[in-house]
C-alpha cells in the first residue's frame, strides 16, 4: 500500500483543483471538480482526497463515511471560506469594544468615498452588529513635529510609561474591569459569542486591551485583539482588521471542525498526517493556527508561490510578472527573488492590516461582459458568472471575452467537454456567438461618426479582446512602474484557465519577449501549495531612529522576536529532525516626518548584515527617485520563520530546462487538425495548426500561428512567436520589435477600438504622474492626504485626460495651462518648467500650486502636462495659509503669476525662496512659508511627476507616431463631448424643455443664482449665473475656474458612465458669468474659501437645478492649527514652525432610492483624514471624540446622512482656525424631505477653576488656544429626499450594515494589492 501521499487542494469559487504526489507513481494525480455539487458530495476538498486515495490505492473508498488517511503524509489547502463570507457578508455575528469617543470611528474610516462620481456614495457597511465604548484612554507624550525636539523623561510623572515601540505613553484613564465584566456579560446574554477589541495606541500599550480580552475569554467569548493580530500604528485599519477576524475566524473554525470529521482520527495526529492551510502571505500554517484575517487571499497566494518556484531563475535573476486569468477576474503580481508583501490593504471595503502577497485583481476575465457605450468598447467589470455564463454556454448568457475568443477561433470546441445547455450535454455554441457579434457589429457601426470605416464582426470581437488586454496591461504597468521597474524587463508567467489565450497579446503589448506556462498552469494555485513552506510571522512596533546608539535596542527586539517565531513555528507540530528553520529579519523603515514605510530585509543567511539604513536609502531612491537629508526611522521589526521541510514537492525552473534541451521543429504530422484563427495586425483569418500538448516531445518547437491544447487549457501562439515544449513547461519567445504600426500616409482614420485603447493610455499617463507625485512628495498634505491632481493637455492648453484626483481641480487646472500658454507663446524652450498659483492665472486658491511642463517634438510644443498640489503652508497671516478672516489676497500667502521653476534643466531655488519666503513676509502681520524645505521638496516632486508624464508621452509618440497620437487626443475629447450632449438632450426631455433654476445663499447672505437653458436639438446648454451676489470683503470669493470644476464634476456624475474627463465635457456648455461677483472676483480679492467652501455651494446649486438629490453637507469644514516659523531679520536665521490642515466629513444628501451616507466627504473634495493615532503622534493634541452626529441627517422617505463630531484638545499653546459654511443655511431636502442640521463650531476654553467656557465661533474664525482648550466641530447633516410618510418598508435603516453590491455573476476574491491602493488613492483625495 502506498504511503507518504502528499495532497494539495485549492478550493476556488467555481472549481476545486487537486494535485497529489504518490510515491512510486510516475505521474502526479491532477483533478478538477466542482466546488459546489450537493447532489454528489457535501464538501469538495474531502471528495478530492477520496478520489485521490481511490486512484493511488487502487481500491474503492466509500462516500459518506470517515476516510482513512493513514496513507497520506500531508494535506495542504487553500480555501475561499473566509473570502466568500467577507464578500457576501455572511460572517459571524460579533460586537466591538472601542475607546470612549470613537464608537463610529470604523463607520467613518478614512472619510473618503470609494467612487467620487457616485452620488449615492455607496459604501460597504461595517462587520460588527453592535459597538460598546469602554472608558479607557492613553496617549503619546511629546510630538514628532516639535521643532525643539524635546526629550521626555518617563520617570518625571507616574502616569508615564514606556510602550512596546519605546515611545513614552501617558496613561490617562484605566478601564474599570467590573464595568467591563457587566458589559461583556450583557453581550453574552444577547447571544454574542465573538468579540473584537480595539483601543487607542494599543499597538504600543496593549495592556488595556489584554485585560478586557481576558474577561471576555473567561465569559466564553472568541476574542480578536487588535494589538495581537497586527501591532502596527493606525487605529482604523487595525480596528477593522480585528472586526474582520472576529467576523471570519468562528466560520473558519466551524468549517475546519466539519472538514476534520470527514476523516478517521479527525487529523489530530500531525506525525501521521499533517494538515496545513495557505495564508494570504504565501506561507502555510497548521490548521489549528489558521485564522480568518490571514485567510482572505488563501487561494490566489498558492498561485504566486507556484509561479515563483517554477518560473524564476535565480541565476539570471530576471523578475517575473504573474498573470492569473480566470473566469471572473485576473490577478497580477510580481516576483523578483523574494515575495513582495504589503501590510495595509482595503479588501471588500474593509481596511486590513495584515501581511499579504501583493496580488492585484483586475475585473476582466473570461466571463467579463462586452459593451458598446458612448462610442467606446468596454469590457467588464460585470461578469456573466457561471450561470448563465457566456453566450456560448447555451443558457441565454450575454457576450463575454470567452465568446470573442471562440468566435475568432481561439478556442477549439471539439476538445471541450459537452457539458453545456439546459441538460448539460451539449458542446459550446459557436452559432449563437456569431449571431450576437453580427448584432453587435450593427450596433457599433450605427454609432460611428460619418466617414468612419465600418467594422466587420471579427474586427468588433478582436476590438473587445484588445480593450480587455489593455485594461490588464494597465494594471501590470502600474504594478511595475510604480516600483520603478520597466514591465518589458520581465518574463510573463501565465496561469489560470483563460491565460493561455491572451498570453502572447499581453506580452507583446508590454514589450515582454518571453512567456512561461507550467504544465500545471491551470491548477497552479494547488501546485503552489505543494511547493510552499510552513511559516510563523511575528512583528513588534519600534519607533526610533536607526542609529549606532539605538542599534542594541533594535537587535534586542529582533532577538526576542526570533525566539517567539521559533516557538510558534515548532508549536505547529513540525518534526524537529526533519525541518530546517530559516529566519528572515525585516525592518519597516521610513524617513522622519513621513508615513511611507518600506520593508527592508536583511541579506539572507547573514546575521551580521545591519546596513539597513543604506539599503533603505537606496531602495527609496530606486522607488521614489530621490533621497532626503533626514533621519531614517524604524517603525516595526519583523521576523519570518520559515520551516523548510524535506517532504515538500521539488520544482524545476523553465530557464534551466531551456539550457539543457536540444531544440528542433515539431513534426508537421504532430498537428491534430488545422483551423481558421483570426489574428490582429491586419493578418485576419489564418490557417492555424492545433497541437495536443501531450503529443509534443521535449525540445520540439511550434512556430506561430498555432495553438497548443490539453485537457484544461488553450494556448494561442501568435504569428510573431515560437513555443518550445519542455518536460515541465511551455516557453513562448516573442519577437516584440515593430509591434505598433505608424499611420499610413494620408493620415490616421478613426478606429473605435484604437480610441478605446488610447483612452486607457492617456488616463494611464495622468495616473502614473499622480503615483509619482504621491511617492516623491514629502508633505503630509500631498503624500498622505493626497490633495493633488495631475493631467495631460493639448498643445493649445485644453484638457485631454485628468486622473480622478481632487474634483475641485477637474476643470480648473485647464485654465491655468491656457493662461500660461498664451503668456509664454513662442518663448518656452525644452527643459523649461513653469510654476503659478495666482487666481487670475487660472488658480483656485493660493495653497494650490500648479507646475506646468511643455512636451516638445521637433522644436514645437505638442502637449503640456501639469500637476497641482495643495501646499500645507505658503505664508500669510495664519498657519496653514487658510485664514478664515482674510479680506485681501496678500493675507493668504505667496501669490505667483508665472515663474520659470526650471530653466534649461536647472531648478530655480532662489526664485522660489524669494516668492515663498521673502515676499509674503513683507506684508503687515504676515509670515513667509512656515516650512520652506517641504515646499521646495514638493515642487521638485511635482517637477518629477511632470517629467514622468513627458517620458510616457514620448513613449506613446514613439510607438504610434505623433500624427496618430494627436489625432486620438482630439478624438477622445470629441468622445466626451458626445456623451455630455446626449445627457443634455435627455435632460431637455425630462424637463419638457423648460429652463431649470435655483438659488442658494452663503452663510453671509450672498446669493448664488443659476439658470440652465438647454438647446434640446444641439445638446448644448447655457449656465447663466446672472443675479449672483457681488464679491465679498472676505475669503469666500471663488475664481471663475472653480465654477468650471463644479460644472464638469456634476456633468460627469449625471452621465453615470466612465467617460473621459477632458475639455470635451465643457465644449457644449456656455457659461454666462457677470464680472466682479463672488464667482468672478477681482485680482486683489481674498479667495482662500472659494476653493474649499464656495465650490461646494456652487455644486449644490447645479444639482438643485437638475433635481437629482438633496443637498449634502455643502462644506469642507477646514480646520488648521500650528505655530509660525521665525525669520530673524538681523541674522537671517530661520526657525521652522509647523502647521496642520484637515477637512472633516459630514452627511451626504439622500436621493430617489438611497439614504444619504453618514460621515463621508462629498462632491468637491475627497481627502482622507489623518488616522487618530498618527495625529496624536505628530501633533500636541488629543482627539477627545470623532463620531457621528446623531439626528443631524434630514428626515424623509430616504434619510440624509449624519454629520460628524470632532473634538480636539490642544496640549500646547498654538493658533487654530476654522473655515466653514452651512452654519446658517441648512442643507436643503428635496421632494418633501427635511433639511439636514446646520453645522456648529465651538471653542471650549478651560478656565482657571476647571470649568469650561463654551463659545460659538460661527462659520469662520480663528483662536489662540492655551493648554487644555478644545475646538469642537459639528459638521452638517445631509438633506432628506421625499416625504417621511412615504418611506419604503424595505429601505435600509441609515448606517445599517449591508452586503457588498456584487456585480452580476459569482462572488470572487479581489486581491487588493498596491495597484488597488493606487486606484483607491486616485478616488480619495
Amino acid at each position: 500500500m502506498a504511503k507518504g501521499i502528499q495532497i494539495a487542494i485549492d478550493r476556488g469559487g467555481t472549481f476545486t483543483d487537486v494535485h497529489a504526489i504518490v510515491p512510486g507513481r510516475e505521474d502526479d494525480i491532477v483533478l478538477k471538480l466542482l466546488s459546489v455539487d450537493p447532489q454528489n458530495y457535501p464538501d469538495a476538498p474531502t471528495e478530492g482526497i477520496r478520489r485521490v486515495l481511490e486512484l493511488a490505492l487502487g481500491q474503492t473508498v466509500p462516500r459518506g463515511q470517515p476516510i482513512d488517511v493513514s496513507a497520506v503524509s500531508s494535506i495542504r489547502m487553500g480555501t475561499t471560506v473566509a473570502t466568500n463570507a467577507l464578500l457576501e457578508r455572511k460572517g459571524e455575528r460579533s460586537a466591538l469594544l472601542i475607546t470612549k469617543g470613537f464608537r463610529d470611528l470604523l463607520v467613518i474610516g478614512n472619510q473618503a468615498r470609494p467612487d467620487i462620481f457616485d452620488l449615492t456614495v455607496a459604501k460597504p457597511g461595517v462587520l460588527y452588529k453592535k459597538v460598546v465604548e469602554i472608558d479607557e484612554r492613553v496617549t503619546l507624550e511629546g510630538f514628532t513635529e516639535d521643532p525643539e525636539k524635546t526629550v521626555i523623561d518617563p520617570s518625571s510623572d507616574p502616569a508615564l510609561v514606556v510602550g512596546l515601540s519605546k515611545e513614552v505613553v501617558r496613561v490617562m484613564t484605566k478601564p474599570d474591569l467590573d464595568t467591563v465584566r457587566t458589559i461583556v456579560q450583557g453581550l453574552y446574554d444577547e447571544g454574542f459569542r465573538s468579540l473584537s477589541v480595539c483601543f487607542m495606541h494599543s499597538y504600543t500599550y496593549p495592556g488595556h486591551e489584554l485585560a478586557v480580552a481576558r474577561i471576555a475569554e473567561e465569559a466564553g467569548m472568541s476574542v480578536s485583539v487588535s494589538s495581537l493580530l497586527q501591532p502596527m500604528i493606525k487605529m482604523v485599519p487595525r480596528g477593522q482588521s480585528a472586526t474582520a477576524d472576529a467576523y471570519l475566524t468562528p466560520l473558519i473554525k466551524k468549517y475546519l471542525d466539519n472538514f476534520r470529521r470527514g476523516f478517521v482520527g479527525e487529523l489530530d495526529d500531525a506525525s501521521t498526517t499533517r494538515c496545513d492551510f495557505m495564508q494570504s502571505d504565501g506561507g502555510l500554517v497548521s490548521f489549528r493556527k489558521f485564522s480568518g484575517l490571514r485567510a482572505i487571499l488563501s487561494g490566489p497566494a498558492g498561485g504566486v508561490v507556484g509561479y515563483a518556484q517554477t518560473s524564476y531563475d535565480p541565476k539570471s535573476a530576471k523578475p517575473i510578472i504573474g498573470f492569473d486569468m480566470g473566469g471572473t477576474s485576473t490577478d497580477v503580481s510580481r516576483y523578483a527573488g523574494s515575495y513582495e508583501h504589503i501590510f495595509e490593504t482595503t479588501t471588500a471595503g474593509i481596511a486590513l492590516q495584515t501581511p499579504q502577497l501583493d496580488i492585484n485583481t483586475v475585473a476582466a476575465g473570461g466571463g467579463s461582459r462586452l459593451f458598446w457605450s458612448n462610442g467606446l468598447f468596454k469590457v467588464g467589470p460585470e461578469s456573466a458568472g457561471a450561470h448563465p455564463g457566456p453566450a456560448c454556454y447555451r443558457k441565454g448568457g450575454p457576450l463575454t471575452v470567452t465568446d470573442a475568443n471562440l468566435f475568432l477561433g481561439r478556442l477549439v470546441p471539439e476538445y471541450f467537454p459537452q457539458i453545456f445547455g439546459k441538460n448539460e450535454d451539449q458542446p459550446l455554441d459557436i452559432e449563437v456567438t456569431r449571431i450576437l457579434f453580427e448584432e453587435m457589429k450593427v450596433e457599433v457601426n450605427s454609432g460611428l461618426p460619418e466617414g468612419t470605416a465600418k467594422l466587420t464582426a471579427e474586427e468588433v470581437a478582436l476590438g473587445f479582446l484588445r480593450v480587455a488586454n489593455e485594461s490588464m496591461c494597465r494594471a501590470i504597468r502600474t504594478l511595475t512602474e510604480a516600483r520603478g521597474h520597466d514591465a518589458a524587463h520581465h518574463d510573463l508567467a501565465v496561469f489560470g484557465g483563460a491565460g493561455g489565450q491572451h498570453a502572447c497579446s499581453i506580452a507583446s503589448a508590454l514589450g515582454i519577449s518571453r512567456v512561461v506556462l507550467h504544465r500545471f498552469s491551470s491548477i497552479l494555485s494547488a501546485y503552489g501549495m505543494a511547493l510552499a513552506d510552513i511559516v510563523a510571522d511575528v512583528q513588534a512596533p519600534l519607533a526610533c531612529i536607526f542609529s549606532e546608539a539605538n542599534l542594541p535596542q533594535i537587535k534586542a527586539t529582533a532577538a526576542e522576536l526570533r525566539v517567539k517565531a521559533e516557538a510558534e513555528l515548532f508549536d505547529q507540530g513540525l518534526a524537529v529532525n526533519d525541518t530546517r528553520a530559516e529566519y528572515e529579519l525585516f525592518l519597516h523603515m521610513h524617513y522622519e516626518g513621513s508615513d511611507t514605510l518600506i520593508m527592508i530585509a536583511q541579506n539572507a543567511g547573514d546575521d551580521n548584515d545591519w546596513a539597513f539604513a543604506d539599503k533603505f536609502i537606496e531602495r527609496h531612491r530606486q522607488e521614489f527617485g530621490f533621497t532626503m537629508p533626514r533621519d531614517v526611522f524604524v517603525g516595526d521589526v519583523r521576523i519570518r520563520a520559515v520551516g523548510k521541510s524535506s517532504a515538500g514537492a521539488s520544482a524545476s525552473v523553465a530557464a534551466q530546462e531551456m539550457e539543457r534541451v536540444t531544440r528542433k521543429p515539431a513534426s508537421a504530422t504532430a498537428a491534430q487538425m488545422t483551423k481558421q484563427v483570426y489574428f490582429e495586425g491586419g493578418l485576419g483569418w489564418q490557417h492555424t495548426p492545433v497541437y495536443l500538448l501531450t503529443s509534443l516531445q521535449e525540445g520540439e518547437q511550434v512556430t506561430g500561428p498555432a495553438m497548443i491544447i490539453d485537457n484544461t487549457q488553450t494556448i494561442v501562439i501568435a504569428p510573431n512567436a515560437v513555443a518550445t515544449t519542455l518536460t515541465e513547461h511551455v516557453v513562448i519567445d516573442i519577437d516584440v520589435s515593430g509591434q505598433h504600426q505608424k499611420s499610413p500616409t494620408g493620415g490616421p482614420v478613426l478606429d473605435p477600438v484604437q480610441l478605446s485603447v488610447f483612452g486607457h493610455r492617456f488616463m494611464g499617463i495622468a495616473e502614473q504622474m499622480g503615483r509619482t507625485l504621491q511617492k516623491t512628495s514629502v508633505s503630509t498634505n500631498i503624500k498622505e492626504r493626497l490633495d493633488f491632481s495631475c493631467a495631460l493637455f493639448s498643445e493649445d492648453g485644453k484638457l485631454v485626460a485628468n486622473a480622478p484626483h481632487v474634483p475641485v481641480h477637474l476643470g480648473s487646472m485647464q485654465y491655468a495651462v491656457l493662461w500660461q500658454h498664451e503668456h509664454w507663446k513662442g518663448k518656452l524652450k525644452e527643459g523649461d518648467v513653469l510654476v503659478s498659483n495666482h487666481p487670475i492665472c487660472g488658480g483656485t486658491h493660493l495653497p494650490d500650486i500648479t507646475v506646468i511642463t511643455p512636451f516638445f517634438e521637433n522644436g514645437k510644443i505638442v502637449f503640456y502636462v501639469a500637476s497641482r498640489g495643495h501646499h500645507a503652508d505658503i505664508g500669510g497671516i495664519s498657519a496653514g495659509s487658510l485664514p478664515p478672516n482674510s479680506t485681501e489676497l496678500w493675507q493668504e500667502g505667496a501669490a505667483i503669476e508665472s515663474v520659470k521653476l526650471v530653466e534649461a534643466g536647472a531648478f530655480n531655488e532662489e526664485a522660489m525662496r524669494e516668492h515663498l519666503l521673502v515676499r509674503p513676509a513683507q506684508y503687515p502681520g504676515c509670515s513667509g512659508a512656515r516650512n520652506l524645505s517641504d515646499n521646495l521638496a514638493d515642487l521638485r516632486a511635482q517637477t518629477g511627476a511632470n517629467q514622468k508624464g513627458i517620458n510616457l508621452i514620448g513613449q506613446l509618440v514613439k510607438e504610434y507616431g505623433l500624427d496618430t497620437v494627436l489625432f486620438y487626443m482630439r478624438a477622445i475629447q470629441e468622445n466626451a463631448e458626445i456623451a455630455v450632449r446626449r445627457l443634455l438632450k435627455e435632460t431637455f426631455v425630462r424637463f419638457n424643455g423648460q429652463p431649470m433654476e435655483a438659488t442658494e445663499f452663503m452663510d453671509d447672505g450672498s446669493p448664488i443664482k443659476l439658470k440652465i437653458t438647454i438647446n434640446g436639438e444641439a445638446g448644448t446648454a447655457d449656465f447663466d449665473f446672472s443675479g449672483t451676489g457681488p464679491e465679498v470683503y472676505g475669503s469666500t470669493n471663488a475664481p471663475t475656474s472653480v465654477t468650471y470644476s463644479a460644472i464638469i464634476y456634476v456633468l460627469r456624475c449625471l452621465v453615470k458612465e466612465d467617460i473621459p474627463l477632458n475639455q470635451g465635457c465643457l465644449t457644449p456648455i456656455n457659461v454666462i458669468m457677470p464680472q466682479r461677483t463672488i464667482l468672478s472676483p477681482s485680482a486683489e480679492a481674498a479667495v482662500v474659501g472659494g476653493n474649499c467652501v464656495t465650490s461646494q455651494r456652487v455644486t449644490d446649486v447645479i444639482l438643485r437645478c437638475f433635481d437629482v438629490c438633496a443637498a449634502s453637507q455643502g462644506c469642507l469644514n477646514n480646520l488648521t492649527f500650528g505655530k509660525s516659523s521665525r525669520l530673524d531679520a538681523e541674522t537671517g536665521k530661520y526657525t521652522p514652525g509647523y502647521g496642520y490642515y484637515e477637512t472633516i466629513a459630514g452627511g451626504a444628501g439622500a436621493g430617489p432610492g438611497w439614504h444619504g451616507t453618514d460621515g463621508v466627504h462629498v462632491h468637491m473634495t475627497n481627502t482622507r483624514i489623518t488616522d487618530a493615532e498618527i495625529f496624536e503622534r505628530r501633533y500636541p493634541c488629543l482627539v477627545r471624540e470623532f463620531s457621528l452626529r446623531q439626528g443631524s441627517g434630514g428626515d424623509g422617505a430616504y434619510k440624509g446622512g449624519e454629520g460628524c463630531i470632532r473634538d480636539i484638545e490642544f496640549r500646547q499653546p498654538l493658533s487654530a482656525a476654522i473655515l466653514s459654511d452651512r452654519r446658517v443655511h441648512a442643507p436643503y431636502g428635496m421632494r418633501g424631505g427635511k433639511p439636514g442640521a446646520v453645522g456648529v463650531n465651538l471653542f471650549i476654553k478651560k478656565l482657571a477653576n476647571g470649568e469650561d467656557r463654551v463659545i460659538n465661533l460661527g462659520p469662520k474664525n480663528s483662536i489662540q488656544a492655551a493648554v487644555g482648550d478644545r475646538m469642537v466641530v459639528m459638521t452638517p447633516g445631509g438633506g432628506g429626499w421625499g416625504n417621511a410618510t412615504e418611506r419604503p418598508v424595505a429601505g435600509h435603516a441609515n448606517g445599517e450594515t449591508v452586503a457588498l453590491k456584487q456585480q452580476t455573476g459569482a462572488a470572487y476574491m479581489r486581491g487588493a494589492g498596491s495597484v488597488a491602493a493606487i486606484q483607491s488613492m486616485q478616488n480619495s483625495n
